[in-house]
Parts: C-alpha cells; sequence; structure tokens
C-alpha cells in the first residue's frame, strides 16, 4: 500500500463537461467528487482508498475545501460541484435519445428529471436502504446497470461510500460501457428535494453552512465534530493536483 496521497483533476464545470461529453460509450469510466468528509474517510479507512486511486476523474466538489487546499498545501485547485456537473450534463449534453440511468433517489425523481431535461430513455433502479451489506442488492444493482449498457450516463446517487463501491465494481467487472458519476444529494437538488445554497454563498464556499441550518439534527455531527478533524489531516497529507491536457 502506498503512502497517502490527496489527488484532484484540475477542472472546472465547464472543462469537464467538455470531457464528459466527448467521453462516449465504448468504453467504461467513472467519477468520483470529493469533499471534507470523503477525505477523512480516505485518511481513517484504508479500503475505501482503492475506490479513489482507481476513478478515472477525482473532481474537486467543494469550494470550501479548495479554500483549505491552497491555505494547507498551496495548492490552487479548479472546483467542480457534482451539483453543477449533474445539471450541465442533462441540461446541456444529454439528449433525448440518450439511456441515462440514475440509481437512487425516490420514486418521482426520475420522472421529474426525464421530464425536465426531455429525457426519452432514463432508466432508475433504486437499491433498499443498507443495500451495500447486501450481497444480493448489490448484485440486483450491478446487474441493473450493465443491462442498460451502453449509457451515456450512469448517476450513482446512494451516498458515500456507497455510489463509489458501485462504480468501482463495475469496473472491476468489465461488462459495463458508458461514463459513471457519482453525484452524492445532486438530484435531491435538482428536483426539489433539498434546497441549495443562494449562488452567493456558494461562492463563499459557505454552502456546508446552509445546508447545517436546514438540517441540524442530521448534519450537526458531521460538520462540527467529524470536519474539523480536516485541519490536521490536510497538514500531514500531500495534495497532488494534475492539471488539465490544454489548461
Amino acid at each position: 500500500m502506498t503512502a497517502l496521497r490527496f489527488v484532484f483533476d484540475d477542472f472546472d464545470v465547464d472543462r469537464f463537461t467538455r470531457i464528459a461529453a466527448d467521453f462516449g460509450e465504448g468504453r467504461y469510466g467513472y467519477v468520483v467528487t470529493p469533499n471534507v468528509d470523503h477525505l477523512i474517510r480516505l485518511h481513517d479507512e484504508v479500503e475505501c482508498r482503492v475506490l479513489y486511486d482507481d476513478a478515472d476523474y477525482v473532481l474537486l466538489d467543494s469550494r470550501f475545501l479548495a479554500r483549505l487546499l491552497r491555505l494547507f498545501g498551496g495548492v490552487r485547485a479548479k472546483v467542480c460541484p457534482g451539483s453543477d456537473l449533474t445539471a450541465r450534463l442533462l441540461g446541456r449534453v444529454a439528449t433525448a435519445g440518450d439511456t441515462i440511468v440514475l440509481i437512487g433517489g425516490e420514486p418521482d425523481q426520475g420522472r421529474i428529471l426525464a421530464e425536465r431535461f426531455g429525457l426519452g430513455h432514463l432508466r432508475q433502479h433504486r437499491p433498499p436502504m443498507g443495500f451495500i451489506a447486501n450481497a444480493a442488492a448489490v448484485d440486483a444493482c450491478l446487474e441493473f446497470i450493465e443491462a442498460q449498457s451502453p449509457f451515456r450516463f450512469c448517476f450513482l446517487a446512494v451516498g458515500s461510500p456507497q455510489q463509489e463501491i458501485i462504480a468501482h465494481s463495475l469496473k472491476t467487472r468489465g461488462r459495463a460501457r458508458g461514463l459513471a458519476l457519482c453525484v452524492g444529494a445532486s438530484i435531491n437538488f435538482l428536483t426539489g428535494a433539498e434546497r441549495r445554497a443562494p449562488a452567493w454563498l456558494q461562492h463563499l464556499g459557505l454552502e456546508w453552512l446552509y445546508r447545517l441550518l436546514l438540517n441540524p439534527r442530521r448534519l450537526a455531527h458531521r460538520y462540527l465534530v467529524r470536519g474539523p478533524r480536516v485541519f490536521g489531516i490536510l497538514r500531514r497529507v500531500p495534495i497532488e493536483l494534475r492539471c488539465a491536457e490544454g489548461s
């Protein structure tokens, strides 16, 4: 096992939208979108590191984390929030004829996305709660995705690290073709199930604070107890920025 490093690809939303649009359906790849909580998990859980090491693209999801990377590592990384990227891919890249796969979400969210973005071939699968510990449920999820292959995009919205485990398993099995993206709560924001912070708070890197105020019971421990550990972690762990071609 090599020493831990935090690696990010230096793409903003515009640049990666072009990459994703050209990815095609002849091969498989997956995208992870790490935030502060993900970095803490990578530090603590060795078994999770391969999920990020094997990802084709590692996109910085958090403006707050971008500020910390600059402060502790002198790294000026571009930010590509998963929510913004998901909206861009559905709104500007996906066409009515493309196969789009959605894993997770509520029953009506697939319909809402299909109607809003004019998607004629959106296929949704909703694994049961805690499915990642159930081998049969995991197999059912993987087989559903593979049955839709080749797909233009597969949006994995079942939380971390469940979504990264599924993305990595698809790569290991080698049957799927298309681009899979681990997008967390992006589908909730796009369909109105959750409110996203105003743009000015997002640009200040305070989206986490807005979410905390909306849902303190669920998020207080993550943001106020667990989250501050990242300051010490970033002092110890090297940061690597992979520069985008042509940038």
